[in-house]
């Protein structure tokens, strides 16, 4: 009796993952190029914003307007696609993550290992951003400055 052949889907990774692992490669291409400058990021975030839906371009802009403001020494750069911050040896510090990047419910501030957030045996490196209010800036502001102290 012949075998069956099954038909196996692939449970690797979706198309927007892979897309965002390319963004990352080609981001890690040009900050190899010699003359990359703080411009050059600065631009890159711009970009990232214009591909966004207006409700998370709207978020993404306030994020920035609150990290820049905060945090004026975080260079903005961007870190598989997304908009990212980094400290002064290049590590990313905090990033903003829309909703439309994953097809997620809600878009995310992020916050990577070099952030000073630690805080006993367990702390929260992940907000979830639905709407832009005075409470949530001052959070976010907060969040940032205690990430770079």
């Amino acid at each position: 009796m012949p075998a069956k052949s099954a038909k196996v889907e692939s449970e690797g990774f979706t198309a927007e993952e892979r897309a965002a692992m390319k963004q990352r490669a080609a981001e890690l291409r040009a900050e190899g190029k010699k003359g990359a400058k703080k411009a050059d990021g600065l631009q890159a975030v711009l970009d990232a914003f214009e591909k966004m839906a207006p409700h998370d371009r709207a978020l993404a802009e306030r994020v920035h307007a609150t990290i820049t403001a905060t945090a004026p020494d975080l260079a903005p750069k961007t870190w598989y696609g997304m908009p990212a911050y980094a400290n002064e040896d290049g590590k990313v510090v905090v990033f903003f993550q829309d909703s439309g990047k994953f097809n997620y419910k809600y878009s995310t501030l992020g916050f990577q290992d070099v952030a000073n957030l630690d805080d006993g045996d367990m702390w929260p490196v992940s907000f979830a951003l639905m709407k832009w209010t005075p409470a949530v800036e001052k959070r976010v502001a907060a969040l940032v400055k205690t990430a770079i102290s």
